[in-house]
């Protein structure tokens, strides 16, 4: 399936303080509409109050990011550019696709852990858990394939070109997460596994012909089924080392560990047909 940008000439450039400037804008105001629901609503909880706030952004995102396309862009289809308004089978099967490599991370981090004697085997899963991890699926995987391996991915297609641009997606989605919060050594393990997922997700979504849905299901899957496998499914040694398992302590992110690293890096391996833009997008 050819890619709908492949119809967009490259003459095509944003501004560059427009790229800069969009997303924090947005963030702004849905951060400011949320602020009166801590008057109105005293008993919600600050984070309760962000949260809300993210939403508002999300939603402004979701009005804002076709008439942007069509203007700066001079995109006339842009939820079919960002890979969105596909063929059901295709979103269907792409999207089945990055959930099964999903799983198989997940199986490789949770076997690494129980094999090594680092994890013991609970099974506790019920209807609350399962459905905060389908909700952290769809949300997270969704908002942020739609942010990054959607906008942000073809913005800086316009801007600095393809191969720069998907490294350069990577990074920025690296830095935008809180990497900076773990101690030291660790920091430095996350950020880097943070860039190799950044990494896999694009050439996941060249890898579909276009579609986003693949990123979507691989990047929700891994961050619910690491909800429900850390709440739920295992019981982590607290003793097991974040070099091997990942850093947070109680609250480990696992790709900032060897084993993380060594499932993406094979990923990244089995996709490398799509390092230079055969068959994907942008």
């Amino acid at each position: 399936m050819a890619p709908p940008s492949a119809e967009v000439p490259h003459a095509i450039r944003p501004h560059g303080w427009g790229t800069l400037l969009y997303v924090p804008l947005l963030y702004a105001a849905g951060w400011l509409v949320s602020r009166p629901l801590a008057l109105v609503a005293p008993g919600w909880r600050s984070d309760q109050v962000d949260l809300a706030g993210l939403v508002v952004a999300l939603l402004l995102l979701l009005v804002s990011l076709p008439m942007r396309l069509r203007r700066v862009w001079q995109e006339p289809h842009p939820w079919a550019r960002l890979g969105v308004a596909v063929p059901p089978a295709v979103a269907l099967r792409s999207g089945v696709r990055g959930l099964l490599k999903a799983l198989a991370l997940l199986v490789l981090v949770a076997g690494a852990l129980l094999l090594a004697g680092q994890a013991q085997w609970l099974g506790e899963v019920h209807g609350a858990l399962l459905l905060n991890g389908l909700l952290l699926l769809i949300g997270v995987g969704f908002a942020e394939e739609l942010l990054f391996r959607g906008w942000l991915w073809g913005e800086l297609d316009l801007l600095v070109g393809p191969r720069r641009a998907l490294l350069l997606q990577a990074v920025i989605f690296a830095l935008l997460h809180p990497w900076y919060r773990a101690p030291g050594l660790e920091a430095v393990g996350l950020l880097g596994g943070l860039v190799l997922l950044g990494l896999v997700l694009a050439l996941q979504r060249r890898a579909d012909g276009g579609s986003l849905w693949g990123a979507v299901g691989l990047h929700g899957g891994l961050v619910g089924g690491w909800f429900l496998v850390q709440k739920g499914l295992l019981q982590i040694s607290p003793a097991a080392p974040a070099w091997w398992v990942g850093p947070g302590g109680a609250d480990i992110n696992p790709i900032g560990g060897l084993i993380g690293w060594i499932g993406l890096a094979a990923l990244l391996w089995v996709r490398r047909r799509w390092w230079n833009g055969a068959n994907g997008s942008p």
